[in-house]
């Protein structure tokens, strides 16, 4: 398993003033930020970060809610950093996120559940690579 991981504080989080409460409980779990940046994500640069899902039902709503307002990248580092953050934010749906997860706790529905975790380390380092470049990463 891989120390670094990415993350990303979805557009409702944000504009719910909730960024730095959910960087709070990140850190307080033992994550070391290695970049972070705020950035609006335009329609084609959410295509394009979501591409693997471009067959699925659901690609165009996803990319224009991802566009739809800034969003917080965060580049993470831990041990076993993929699978312990997915546990850590808490199940996809917020209704089936365990109590005192960020999921549970920030979000309002499926889709809006108020952060992105990477899924596997490759998609890790995809992910990362799509905001930050090797100078970004400070560890």
């Amino acid at each position: 398993m891989g120390n670094r991981t990415y993350t990303m504080i979805k557009p409702e989080a944000v504009a719910a003033g909730n960024s730095g409460k959910i960087i709070a409980r990140i850190e307080d779990g033992g994550y070391k930020i290695l970049a972070m940046r705020k950035v609006q994500l335009s329609k084609a640069d959410a295509e394009a970060f979501y591409a693997v899902h471009k067959e699925r039902p659901f690609y165009g709503e996803l990319t224009d809610y991802m566009s739809g307002g800034p969003i917080v990248a965060i580049a993470l580092e831990k041990d076993n950093a993929v699978p312990d953050f997915r546990q850590f934010i808490g199940a996809t749906n917020p209704q089936e996120a365990e109590e005192g997860t960020i999921r549970k706790d920030f979000g309002t529905s499926l889709q809006e559940n108020a952060i992105h975790a990477s899924d596997s380390d490759e998609n890790a380092e995809i992910e990362i690579k799509f905001f930050f470049s090797v100078r970004d990463l400070v560890g």
